[in-house]
């Protein structure tokens, strides 16, 4: 007995000073990195000169966050290697941005996604595309930090130690803003590139302890099972309500990758931070090869999990939701100091994550909102006597972004759905748009403001109507249709109001001239 309570308060402290470690690094190397920053321009744009790798890892750090690190374990331990196909639709996404959109980004050193929509229809529809963003962005980071805290409180719970969640949670909010608000974007990528290292050498020695767990019969009846495939098997009845079909993961998920990665701000940020249209595309094309690489890491785990538990079902073993498949084995089946390690992975991905999100949150109301917001804070700057610094108004809006974040955390605590799959929902809601609105002012040259901000407006209150229609008769669209769908309204929308213009059929590409006749 005495040997017990040794182990375990070896394995308490272990694990905390691994994680206190790493909280006390992250911000001493934000801090010095800061030192460089000279302007508001610099802080949100890292004044143009990343390397192209840094900005690779970064990308995949932002993309994945908690919900990858926590959700995928969970689901793949019922869905089998079904995030490994999904990597392959991200792979023809990605390549699509790289054709298409980022020579538009290059045309200009810009420092906001939507700064194209506002040199091709005006500020109006910039501003209406960069509020959408905050909206989507707000609600999809809330969820990525409420599922970042799964872990830490199941560790803490599980060595006896009793602690307000928002206590816990606003504690990993101030580590985050003070390598976020010293450093900008510069610091933001660099901490990226360093934690996304941590949770993914975590996953791979996971990875190992599993398999050494697992005789080939396991193996072998993980095959038979279907849990070592890549797709679901798809049928008229999953064609339009599973994600993880052939179709769903390549064309869905294709299209999600283009409007992630070409349309939001959160994502074209750092590419637009790259030294050239080169950089920018290998960092692009990059991260899609790491983001394969993390999902099968990830996905394996899970699946090893489900042979380990010879396929007991994750409510026989008394879990929760999907998401507390992983955290339950790392605070009770790893040895002390690769427990810590792991959850200084999982505060690895939620910190990378936030600190994206603050820095683009800040960013967008800077740069597609005019003159206007920079002013009254440099008046409340002046008022206050607090000097003529040039970072008070990327820091404040920071700060504000920060509560606001939290706030939405707070109330989506309790939620029993996967937390990668509600993320991912929620996003769907102005990706469609978004997305349909960039390729509104491609294919019609001749469209104007009014018809693009009918389109983006009318898509957005239909995806709001569609989704909620389909929560509350709980029917189920497969997260990767949201975006065509969204597509489908805008181009739609914005095509009609073109009928409606004086002279509005002329703008259709597929009107034959015949004047000439």
């Amino acid at each position: 007995m005495a040997v017990e309570v040794y182990e375990g308060t070896f394995m308490q402290f272990a694990d905390i000073a691994v994680i206190c470690a790493y909280l006390i690094a992250l911000p001493v190397l934000a801090i010095t990195l800061s030192r460089r920053k000279k302007s508001s321009g610099d802080f949100l744009s890292a004044a143009h000169d990343l390397p192209w790798w840094a900005i690779c890892l970064s990308l995949v750090a932002t993309e994945t966050s908690t919900l990858t690190f926590i959700s995928i374990p969970g689901v793949s331990y019922g869905s089998g290697m079904v995030f490994l196909g999904l990597a392959a639709g991200y792979f023809i996404g990605r390549l699509i941005v790289t054709i298409w959109f980022l020579p538009l980004y290059a045309q200009g050193r810009m420092t906001s996604a939507y700064q194209y929509l506002g040199h091709r229809f005006g500020p109006g529809l910039q501003q209406a595309a960069s509020a959408a963003f905050l909206i989507t962005r707000l609600l999809a980071e809330g969820v990525r930090l409420s599922a970042g805290l799964i872990p830490l409180m199941w560790m803490l719970d599980h060595e006896g130690i009793s602690i307000n969640r928002a206590l816990v949670m606003g504690i990993i909010m101030v580590f985050t803003l003070t390598y976020t608000m010293m450093g900008g974007l510069r610091a933001v990528v660099w901490s990226d590139t360093i934690q996304l290292c941590i949770y993914l050498f975590g996953a791979v020695i996971c990875v190992l302890l599993l398999n050494n767990e697992i005789s080939p019969e396991g193996w072998s009846s993980a095959w038979r099972s279907g849990h070592l495939a890549p797709f679901h098997h798809m049928t008229m009845g999953n064609l339009v309500s599973d994600p993880f079909t052939l179709l769903a993961a390549l064309v869905g998920g294709a299209i999600l990758s283009v409007a992630s990665h070409g349309t939001d701000q959160l994502m074209v940020q750092r590419l637009l931070a790259a030294r050239s249209l080169r950089d920018a595309r290998f960092a692009l094309m990059g991260s899609a090869i790491v983001i394969a690489f993390l999902f099968g890491i990830l996905s394996l785990i899970g699946v090893q999990l489900w042979i380990r538990n010879g396929g007991t079902s994750l409510m026989s073993l008394g879990l929760h939701s999907p998401d507390d498949l992983f955290p339950t084995f790392i605070v009770s089946g790893l040895p002390a100091g690769l427990g810590g390690l792991l959850l200084a992975g999982v505060l690895s991905a939620t910190m990378g994550s936030l600190s994206s999100t603050l820095n683009a949150m800040a960013s967008a109301v800077l740069t597609d909102f005019g003159p206007l917001p920079a002013r009254a804070l440099q008046t409340c700057q002046t008022r206050l006597n607090l000097g003529q610094g040039k970072l008070f108004a990327p820091r404040v809006l920071t700060l504000v972004c920060s509560l606001a974040l939290v706030l939405t955390a707070l109330w989506f605590t309790g939620s029993r759905q996967s937390a990668v799959i509600l993320g991912l929902t929620v996003a769907g809601w102005s990706y469609g748009p978004t997305l349909g609105t960039f390729l509104f002012g491609m294919l019609y040259p001749s469209a104007r403001l009014k018809d693009a901000l009918t389109g983006f407006s009318v898509a957005l209150a239909g995806m709001a109507v569609m989704m909620g229609t389909l929560q509350y008769y709980n029917w189920h669209v497969a997260f990767p249709w949201l975006v065509p769908l969204g597509i489908t309204l805008m181009l739609i929308s914005g095509s009609i109001s073109m009928m409606f213009t004086r002279g509005g059929l002329q703008h259709f590409p597929s009107a034959p001239d015949t004047s000439k006749d």
